[in-house]
């Protein structure tokens, strides 16, 4: 009896040793998230995104990103590294090509190339001939590590967001692994990032980003809306801004819309001044409550990916205007389309955007 209390003893001691002491990839960095505010206002529950229509991707899945491209044709990109090209119906899918990465968003230049975030490799260029170049691949002597959104101004300067600089999916186990991380850490290393293909120069516009995801630019070009993920909130930034720190007071940079009722993600254009916004996961009260408690989040590591608090599936997305007022919510609580990133919108169409859905969902517009 005494031998067998013993052991239990030092099994419940490795164990404590274990939870406190046992190495994990992140050093979380304290913060005070703001109460959430739950779906109320702008953001009442409806089901105005529940019962979408589908179009089949076969094997693939993950349409994270969808644009038009030229010609009115339907370009998606999917886990597989392939960017696939379609009707706008669905109809006629074909592979236009694949990275061997995993291109998260993407825009078109002047001259019809597409213009790729490539989450492993860098920003490409993928010309109308498919073929595959890569633009840049390092910021001085460091590697991008998470190359995220991307945008195309109508000078052709391209600006960008590297999501990271600590945690990147070629080295962590994927895209969605190395945000979790990065999210939980909250060292705030994400970045935005103009190339100037003309000259072929980097900059950096704004740093200090807490995952730094989806991109947009103004009616006017002179502002960019950028979705930081891990706070909750999207950012109107000066493009002239030079290696801004958003943690510091500074007029060229303000939060548009904070304390979201969840993860914002990507930022599109729409149609009549409108900026669509992906809500991929609602907020989640443990992780709120651990915000404060760096210790408590890295324990978070070291127990089964089971019990880690992760966010329950909540279909969401809406659109707002460059002053920040909501103009449109979908929602579906059942989230039954996974992880809902963002939403394309062309003339009778809402094209709705996910990390991991097997089928790309749509809406009629009204």
């Amino acid at each position: 009896m005494k031998i067998g209390l013993q052991v239990l003893a030092l099994l419940l001691l490795g164990l404590l040793a274990y939870l406190g002491f046992w190495p994990v990839p992140v050093s979380p960095v304290g913060w005070q998230a703001p109460a959430a505010p739950g779906y109320q206002g702008a953001f009442t529950p409806n089901q105005a995104l529940a019962n979408l229509k589908n179009i089949s991707l076969g094997a693939e899945a993950g349409p994270e990103h969808i644009a038009m491209g030229p010609g009115g044709k339907l370009y998606t990109t999917v886990a597989s590294g392939s960017i696939l090209r379609m009707n706008a119906d669905g109809s006629g899918i074909e592979l236009f090509a694949n990275t061997g990465g995993r291109v998260l968003g993407f825009d078109f230049d002047a001259a019809g190339n597409l213009i790729a975030a490539d989450a492993y490799l860098g920003l490409l260029s993928i010309s109308p001939d498919r073929k595959v170049s890569v633009l840049v691949s390092h910021l001085g002597n460091a590697p991008l590590r998470y190359p995220d959104a991307v945008v195309v101004a109508q000078n052709g300067r391209i600006y960008f967001t590297d999501a990271s600089t600590r945690f990147g999916p070629k080295e962590f186990g994927g895209t969605f692994e190395a945000s979790i991380l990065d999210i939980l850490e909250q060292s705030s290393t994400g970045r935005v990032i103009e190339y100037n293909p003309a000259i072929k120069a980097t900059r950096v516009v704004a740093q200090g980003l807490s995952f730094a995801n989806g991109l947009a630019l103004s009616s006017d070009e002179e502002s960019l809306f950028v979705a930081e993920t891990g706070k909750y909130r999207i950012w109107k930034i000066a493009v002239a801004a030079q290696d801004l720190n958003v943690a510091q007071a500074d007029p060229q940079a303000r939060v548009l819309l904070d304390n979201l009722p969840g993860y914002p993600d990507n930022l599109m254009r729409g149609q009549n001044g409108k900026v669509w916004a992906g809500l991929v996961k609602p907020r989640n009260s443990t992780i709120d409550k651990m915000a404060g408690q760096p210790f408590l989040r890295a324990l978070t590591l070291r127990l089964p990916r089971a019990l880690w608090p992760v966010p329950q599936a909540y279909g969401h997305v809406f659109a707002f205007d460059e002053d920040g007022k909501v103009l449109a919510d979908l929602q579906d609580p059942s989230g039954a389309y996974p992880e809902t990133t963002g939403v394309t919108e062309t003339a009778d169409r809402l094209y709705i955007q996910s990390l991991h859905a097997n089928n790309l969902g749509w809406l009629p517009k009204p």
